[in-house]
């Protein structure tokens, strides 16, 4: 089956939206409904043409926090996301985010299952924490793709130079170890002081 194109929807200066595919008015929560039912859709400012879907989603996203009982966004995470902004990390946090969210919407049916029937553990961390591990693991070996910091088991960088006489087979990066959140927190500090080292250079 074909996907449909992005409905296209219209923004006027008086902050209407206009549903281009019904001829309707919408509003901010009727956006909501068919991000929730799947419906794509491009927003563009009526007089400039100019696309404003991500300043609207956002707009979403605070009206659905605003809400009681609907924040899914913790203050701590919000706190971290604005210090990542102009930093040295910041080109690598958006593809983080979206394998983060992209795996847990894939595997979102066996996580329902493991909060309804998990026994002996916090049915709501355990399964978020696993997530959160695999992800990490994920994301470091994509770094170390491009890293110049990469290391191998034996702790010594991994570098092109080869023994007179040897072609030696490259040594694998090693598996990141599966650590908490307060093992992340150091690992990208870690990662950000070698960046931030080498733009000084």
């Amino acid at each position: 089956m074909a996907k449909k194109d992005p409905v296209t929807i219209k923004k006027y200066a008086n902050r209407r939206l206009y549903n281009t595919g019904t001829s309707t008015y919408v509003t901010l929560e009727d956006l909501a409904s068919m991000v929730k039912a799947g419906d794509d859709f491009l927003v563009y400012d009526a007089k400039t043409g100019d696309d404003i879907t991500r300043s609207v989603l956002t707009q979403i996203i605070f009206e659905q926090e605003n809400k009681d009982g609907q924040n899914l966004l913790p203050v701590s995470f919000l706190r971290q996301l604005i210090r990542f902004y102009g930093d040295s990390m910041q080109l690598l946090v958006p593809r983080y985010l979206e394998l983060s969210i992209d795996t847990l919407s894939r595997e979102q049916d066996k996580l329902r299952n493991q909060l309804s029937s998990a026994l002996g553990v916090n049915p709501l961390v355990a399964p978020f924490e696993q997530h959160i591990r695999r992800n990490m693991d994920l994301f470091e070996k994509a770094f170390a793709m491009f890293s110049p910091f990469a290391r191998r088991e034996d702790g010594e960088p991994v570098t092109d130079a080869k023994p007179a006489g040897e072609n030696p087979v490259p040594a694998p990066v090693a598996a990141p170890a599966a650590g908490d959140l307060d093992e992340l927190k150091s690992q990208l500090a870690a990662m950000q002081k070698k960046i931030d080292s080498l733009s000084r250079k």
